[in-house]
């Protein structure tokens, strides 16, 4: 088959690579539909990410039809149309159990495309099946769809949940990437006062009021006005710079959250000297994606609508090149790019 293989920094190439195929019991085989670019992909092709060995097929996201299943699968048979979920979950060791999938100590966790070959290919080896995929009713467009498998979940779970956003909450946003533009659409759920999305582009900035935000600003005046007072009830850093960081803690008010969504290759300060007295809670997190199918069926019911995040279409063997435009996103507009088996 095909698939976009890791080389090193800074080096990828769409190569010929063996068929998957079952390896466990708890094994599937997917033909990949559809697959996406990450931000963390990004993160990989940098070398920020060392675990990552060359070699490796990338992607950690997709949509596409069983092909094969092992033995010990149940739910699950060829032909069936499902969401290939970013995190891998064992369903046996006590993190699963706890409902912390992201953090599977039983072989699972964030595996595709880091540990083992991932969903940036024509076929794909899906670990822990039945507890990694989730089924697709047909009435779910194929992009809303691969939204699922990470960008939603972790708007929601890392984002709009961990930060505890509430009814009448002043909300900020930092970074208006895929996830901070998704968390934009999530928290509206919750009734939130005001969001206010803050960004480096102006062209992702006018993506954050189309999808919602109360407010759009480049660094500047409104963050401003937040570190005086009264301060954000929630404050999202999905940039993954360390200035983005920072700015979180200066528009926080006392007594409330941040919560970290961007993927950091770099450190970031806390300035304890400024916050030990505020009561700022901070959080961080892997998203689970457990909450997958309670997102599912609010597309389903139309109570959230998402077709915007997905700004570019390539082909599968187009993968290069979807890397480039949206590696550039600030320039290209490019927000999420969606990758079509042709």
């Amino acid at each position: 088959m095909r698939a976009l293989v890791y080389h090193g920094p800074g080096h990828i190439a769409w190569d010929t690579v063996p068929d998957p195929a079952v390896e466990e019991a708890t094994d599937a085989v997917v033909r990949v539909d559809a697959t996406t670019v990450c931000g963390s992909d990004l993160h990989i092709l940098r070398g920020d990410l060392d675990e990552v060995k060359p070699g490796t097929v990338l992607g950690h996201e997709a949509v596409g039809e069983v092909m094969e299943v092992g033995r010990d699968v149940r739910g699950l048979r060829p032909g069936h149309q499902v969401i290939v979920s970013s995190v891998s979950a064992c369903g046996r060791c006590q993190a699963c159990r706890d409902g912390m999938r992201g953090q599977c100590r039983g072989g699972g966790g964030w595996i595709l495309g880091n540990q083992i070959n991932g969903t940036q290919a024509e076929f794909v080896r899906v670990p822990f099946a039945e507890h990694s995929t989730h089924r697709r009713p047909p009435a779910i467009p194929l992009d809303d769809a691969l939204l699922l498998a990470e960008t939603l979940p972790t708007a929601y779970e890392v984002g709009v949940r961990n930060g505890h956003v509430g009814p009448g909450d002043t909300v900020v946003v930092v970074g208006a990437g895929p996830v901070g533009l998704a968390t934009v659409v999530v928290a509206r759920l919750y009734s939130p006062r005001r969001i206010v999305v803050v960004d480096l582009s102006e062209t992702r900035l006018e993506a954050a009021a189309r999808l919602g935000a109360d407010a759009v600003e480049l660094p500047g005046k409104l963050i401003a006005e937040l570190s005086e007072e009264p301060g954000a009830d929630v404050a999202i850093e999905a940039s993954g710079e360390p200035d983005g960081f920072v700015l979180c803690t200066r528009a926080v008010r006392a007594g409330g959250h941040i919560a970290n969504i961007g993927t950091h290759g770099r450190p970031a300060t806390l300035h304890l000297e400024s916050l030990w007295r505020k009561n700022v809670t901070i959080s961080t997190g892997q998203v689970d994606t457990s909450s997958a199918p309670w997102l599912l069926e609010l597309l389903r019911f139309g109570r959230l609508s998402v077709s915007r995040l997905v700004t570019h279409t390539f082909g599968l063997d187009r993968t290069e090149h979807a890397y480039e435009v949206f590696s550039q996103g600030a320039t290209t507009g490019a927000l999420k790019v969606a990758l079509h088996r042709e």
